[in-house]
């Protein structure tokens, strides 16, 4: 039987024998301007180059509302008509989100493919999905994204899968869309709970990495902004670095000591991007919850980017709907050696943020000084009286915290450390103060 995850992406978005031709269209929509719309094309291309398509074109309309038949107007899909011929260009894109309604009448009526920027987003992560836990939550987004897109063909029997799921026999008096939607929900529900378990596992190593008492920091940024680069420049990670968007999506954990020989668990994250699908936020939301549940975020942020300020607004978004928003973070403007004009004014306009090339070196030194800095001030003074024969525990408050000053008692020895909750929780019993 065919591997359903392929039958998932059988009918792959971007072919990828040749360099598929892209038309891109926009719309600019009451409080938007013609050049936010611009942007969100660029990026659009930047994706579909990503997926392994060129763009061949763009048609932009300024609309008071989306049209509910083909969501630009009839006079500009006979337009965009007539460009996809000029051009030759096998699809359309839309960086706006299409109803299964709107993209069915549009590829009736422009004779080829027309997606959005969801769809397109989903392809990518399709595409760098590698472990199995990465590679069921692309499914499960895009199944879902697919669901409602299943119609009947012309002939009653065609589900827009073409050739992959709901290839079953088909019971008396039972059609094939109804055949594929139940296929599909069948393996919706089997790969909710594949996850669930994944899911279990990894809280079990959580719960392992608490009971070490280390400080846990996440790595978050946009897509491409440098989060996988510099993990390798402080832990010689080994993670795949790759000047495109989405390279890596699996999150990566490695213990980082900090100058004053404090360590922490760092881990790099999954780029984010303006206007993440919905489904894949919910698909990734296990891999995501190490950023709600780390200690302390490192924003990474690309300097040369040309809207650094949007990209951040778009990362706390994404922070905001997983419930990351009130984990405090440190901005790192990356890339100085490509902008470095532009990282000093960003950093002058961020107070407490710094300014760092993880591909060079510098500025590693004042950001890990800096964070340190930040953890120590979330970490709370502690006392302890711990007696002479638990060296153990003695060991662990160094090992896990800041030992600011000891002194050696009738009882035992009196330490005085800064320590995470999690180590607190644990030495209760030999805390004599907080400060």
């Amino acid at each position: 039987m065919t591997n359903p995850y392929n039958q998932a992406l059988g009918a792959t978005l971007i072919e990828r024998s040749k360099r598929e031709r892209i038309v891109l269209v926009g719309v600019t929509l009451p409080g938007h301007t013609d050049a936010d719309t611009e942007a969100g094309l660029d990026e659009l291309a930047l994706l579909i180059d990503t997926a392994g398509a060129d763009e061949a074109g763009r048609l932009v309309q300024r609309r008071d509302s989306p049209d509910h038949t083909w969501f630009i107007g009839k006079g500009k899909v006979d337009e965009l008509k007539q460009m996809c011929l000029a051009v030759d260009a096998d699809t359309v894109v839309f960086d706006n989100d299409l109803s299964p309604a709107q993209q069915f009448n549009l590829e009736k009526l422009l004779g080829r493919t027309a997606i959005d920027r969801t769809a397109v987003i989903l392809d990518i992560f399709g595409q760098n999905a590698h472990t199995l836990e990465g590679k069921a939550q692309v499914e499960l987004a895009l199944l879902r994204y697919r669901l409602p897109r299943l119609r009947r063909g012309t002939k009653g029997n065609l589900s827009q899968q073409s050739g992959g799921i709901g290839t079953r026999t088909r019971g008396k008096g039972e059609t094939k869309l109804e055949t594929d939607r139940r296929t599909l929900m069948r393996r919706i529900t089997k790969l909710d709970h594949e996850l669930d378990e994944l899911r279990e596992t990894r809280q079990l190593q959580r719960k392992s990495r608490e009971r070490s008492g280390l400080v846990s920091v996440a790595i978050v940024g946009y897509t491409n902004a440098g989060k996988s680069t510099l993990l390798n420049r402080l832990t010689q990670a080994g993670v795949l670095v790759e000047d495109r968007l989405f390279a890596t999506l699996d999150p990566t954990t490695r213990r980082l000591a900090l100058p004053g020989g404090e360590p922490v668990l760092l881990t790099d994250t999954v780029g984010f991007v303006r206007r993440l699908p919905h489904g894949l936020i919910e698909a990734f939301k296990g891999t995501l919850e190490v950023a709600g549940q780390a200690d302390f975020l490192v924003h990474v942020v690309d300097s040369s980017a040309a809207d650094p300020t949007g990209q951040i607004a778009a990362v706390r978004e994404v922070l905001a709907e997983i419930d990351a928003d009130r984990v405090p973070e440190l901005l790192v403007f990356n890339k100085t050696d490509a902008a470095p004009e532009a990282a000093r004014e960003l950093v002058a306009d961020d107070e407490g943020s710094v300014a760092l090339s993880a591909v060079s070196g510098e500025g590693i030194d004042e950001f890990l000084a800096a964070l340190a800095d930040r953890l120590r001030s979330i970490n709370v003074p502690y006392e302890l009286l711990i007696p002479y024969e638990r060296g153990d525990l003695l060991a662990a408050v160094h090992r896990e915290g800041e030992v600011v000053s000891t002194a050696h008692e009738d009882g035992g020895v009196r330490v005085r450390a800064r320590l995470a909750a999690a180590s607190a929780g644990r030495l209760s019993d030999f805390v004599v103060d907080v400060p």
